[in-house]
């Protein structure tokens, strides 16, 4: 019977799709576990094929497992996650609390890597993609996010996904986002899976500092990321087709109000970067 390997990353999308370069370093590392993923469970039809066994965790824990061999905190320096992975009595914990002190300032996708390569695994950030596209379909727009603070103005939205002829798409609870920015237009409410084979396809995708954003680098679609409250250098893509537009300023991300420096964007930044792009892709 194979031992099992858990990696605890009870989080967001994003969070999920940053952690896979982490994800694939342990499996290359440990070939003969069996690598166990606590995450949350409508993630797992987009990275199912990153473990070998999924528990439905949304948080940092408990974790629903029986002992395990080797248990790794990529969910976090907390209290709560580390008591989660111990109660399991693994062999060996990977974490900030008995491996390297916690970076502020480091990319998350980069963080979990240097956890990793801490322990003696190495990691590479690059490691990302999940596939790629045909470049075929539509310029997206997505103007949802979790929050308030990283949410641009949906008239702005609507400036830019009328002048591109856009889809528009809303995530669950952006039904009505979306159709103001849709503008009469249809709007779609598609599901995680079929959001992932759209932006896979897509021409261009144009959203906030949200998960969406995070599915167009881990298929390389080209896009156009809008930040505000959080850094790129935190957050943002990895070198590729991605333009990142942001004005120096942070805040809090989990604010009601747009951020003072994501205002600061225009409709005229957002379309000339996405007209670059769509120049690129037809030359």
């Amino acid at each position: 019977m194979a031992l099992d390997l858990l990696v605890l990353r009870g989080l967001g999308l994003g969070d999920l799709l940053t952690g896979v370069p982490a994800l694939r370093a342990l499996r290359r590392a440990f070939p003969s576990h069996r690598l166990v993923l606590a995450a949350p469970e409508p993630y797992r039809e987009i990275l199912d094929g990153e473990a070998d066994a999924w528990l439905d965790v949304s948080g940092p824990g408990p974790v629903p497992a029986g002992r395990c061999d080797v248990a790794v905190n990529l969910h976090g320096r907390g209290p709560r996650s580390v008591a989660a992975l111990r109660a399991t009595r693994p062999r060996l914990l990977m974490s900030h609390t008995t491996g390297p002190a916690w970076d502020p300032g480091a990319h998350e996708v980069a963080r979990w890597c240097a956890l990793l390569e801490w322990y003696g695994v190495p990691a590479d950030p690059a490691d990302l993609r999940l596939g790629s596209g045909d470049r075929t379909g539509p310029v997206v727009v997505h103007p949802g996010a979790a929050s308030g603070a990283r949410r641009w103005p949906p008239e702005r939205f609507a400036e830019v996904a009328a002048e591109l002829d856009a889809v528009v798409t809303a995530g669950p609870g952006e039904r009505d986002l979306a159709r103001r920015v849709a503008g009469g237009r249809s709007v779609l409410l598609p599901s995680l899976r079929e959001l992932a084979d759209l932006v896979r396809d897509a021409r261009l995708l144009i959203c906030g500092d949200t998960g969406v954003a995070h599915l167009a680098a881990a298929f390389g679609t080209p896009s156009v990321v809008l930040f505000g409250p959080t850094p790129p250098a935190l957050w943002g893509p990895p070198p590729g087709p991605h333009q990142v537009i942001w004005h120096g300023t942070t805040g809090d991300p989990h604010g009601a109000a747009p951020d003072p420096g994501l205002l600061k964007i225009t409709v005229t930044e957002v379309l000339g970067a996405a007209r670059r792009h769509l120049e690129v892709e037809a030359a």
